[in-house]
């Protein structure tokens, strides 16, 4: 680009996307006088995904406003919680996620995950299908433009990134009543109707058990139950009251 040049500031939590020389202070882009502000903000290295707002010279615009030179551009970052209109909130993660994909389901929150790598296409034109927010760490990916909606995940740390995707999101939260493996939902089985997936030790020690309707993985309260107790006791202390 090599049009009119603007000046562009970018809210301290989009840093991590901009060039080093660009992070700090309003910073100068030429523009070619027919592409849209949103454009100019992808072509930094900023997914639309997480800017909340676009200000130029003190006034907001969308993203299709075409900048004109002397322009002075506020990037905002989204503010939370962040509402999602139209759908019952849903997620679609990548095969990159596959651990907190499975958190966010102990939690009872409605998350579809690819174990295989299915590619960007496929899972822009599913996330559109199904209306659910496409969570990733792949900036590309979130700059399709068929995606019904999505988030950037900045943690590489899935207790991290759980943290971020509730306060980001604030879900409804209904630990224990999804499939881990399949997001199927969870009903009370008895030990008869399990009886084929239980071992000696299990099948004499728990009375208790749930049901996937979906794939109809049993489950019981065995020997990782503390940890992920752990996990869904720490997520209703701090965000069971945000939703």
């Amino acid at each position: 680009m090599n049009g009119p040049e603007i000046h562009v500031r970018f809210a301290p939590d989009l840093a991590l996307f901009v060039p080093n020389g660009r992070r700090r202070g309003a910073t100068a882009l030429a523009t070619d006088g027919v592409s849209t502000l949103g454009h100019v903000v992808e072509s930094v290295g900023v997914p639309l995904t997480e800017v909340g707002s676009l200000w130029v010279d003190g006034r907001e615009v969308p993203t299709s406003y075409v900048p004109v030179a002397g322009d002075s551009v506020e990037v905002r970052s989204v503010e939370r919680p962040q509402r999602v209109p139209g759908a019952p909130l849903r997620f679609l993660l990548d095969v990159h996620l596959g651990t907190l994909a499975r958190r966010l389901r102990l939690l009872g929150v409605d998350t579809a995950y690819e174990s295989t790598d299915i590619g960007d296409p496929a899972l822009a034109a599913r996330s559109a299908a199904e209306k659910r927010v496409m969570l990733s760490r792949d900036r590309g990916l979130l700059r399709r433009r068929e995606l019904w909606a999505g988030g950037y995940v900045y943690s590489t740390s899935p207790d991290d990134q759980l943290r971020d995707v509730l306060d980001r999101f604030t879900p409804e939260l209904r630990p224990w009543t999804r499939c881990t493996a399949c997001n199927g939902v969870l009903k009370d089985a008895t030990k008869d109707e399990v009886a084929d997936q239980l071992k000696g030790g299990t099948q004499r020690s728990y009375d208790v058990f749930a049901q996937c309707t979906a794939c109809g993985r049993a489950y019981w309260k065995g020997a990782h139950h503390e940890q992920l107790e752990a996990i869904v006791v720490r997520a209703l202390a701090e965000f069971a009251t945000k939703n």
